[in-house]
């Protein structure tokens, strides 16, 4: 399955590991040809993120791995794109 973008939830640590260190970690990774890592929450020990990953061929499973080699947790995957192009969430009309 060619998985082109992965929208992943990710918390981790206030002090470690920076935001640098995770994209870093996530760029590393088969097929990955673009990162964007959006800070969303942040309270008194954790820092909520959500991280978009574009590329061909991600390996999923390599990229919880690099995330959770820096320290962060994967939470869930909030979108993922699979296929020969990249599709655009359509707003339903109700």
């Amino acid at each position: 399955m060619n998985i082109r973008r992965l929208v992943l939830d990710v918390d981790k640590a206030i002090a470690k590991p920076s935001i640098i260190e995770i994209v870093q970690a996530i760029s590393t990774c088969p097929g990955v040809e673009a990162v964007n890592i959006t800070v969303t929450e942040i309270d008194i020990e954790t820092v909520g993120t959500d991280i978009t990953i574009e590329g061909q061929e991600l390996d999923y499973q390599s990229i919880v791995r690099a995330i959770e080699g820096t320290g962060a947790v994967v939470h869930s995957v909030d979108q993922i794109v699979s296929g020969n192009r990249l599709i655009e969430r359509v707003a339903r009309q109700r």
